[in-house]
């Protein structure tokens, strides 16, 4: 996965650079690397691509608190979509748009996980 860096925060908009042959997709889920200096990496920040600037920028959407984003820090692409837990263990389960528990019921046990930008399942 390639690993791009942060060129600009405003709220929860952050644009990253990437390596031109290097970029990820639109709604391809970036994470915060971990490092001494970034304590904001062990909560999990990640980001969706939302459109592609051009020149090897990307402007992303903070699926968290953006608080102490700085120019330069480290993010790595996933090369996949944000995806959620799917199947008759969500039912009547609370998670946030990154599939994670919110609901104090502890872990899910999901079998199956699923992209959140895909058709609606049809109802027949």
């Amino acid at each position: 996965m390639s690993i791009g860096q942060i060129v600009q925060v405003i709220g929860a908009v952050v644009d990253i650079e990437f390596p031109r042959d290097e970029m990820p997709k639109v709604y391809d889920a970036l994470v915060l690397e971990k490092s001494e200096s970034n304590t904001l990496a062990e909560e999990g920040l990640t980001f969706e691509v939302e459109q592609l600037l051009g020149d090897g920028v990307v402007r992303t959407i903070a699926m968290g608190s953006s608080d102490g984003l700085q120019r330069g820090m480290k993010v790595k692409s996933t090369g996949a979509g944000i995806s959620v837990p799917v199947g008759h263990k969500t039912l009547g389960r609370i998670m946030n748009v990154l599939g994670k528990p919110i609901d104090n019921c502890g872990p899910i046990g999901e079998e199956e996980r699923r992209t959140i930008h895909r058709a609606a399942p049809k109802f027949d």
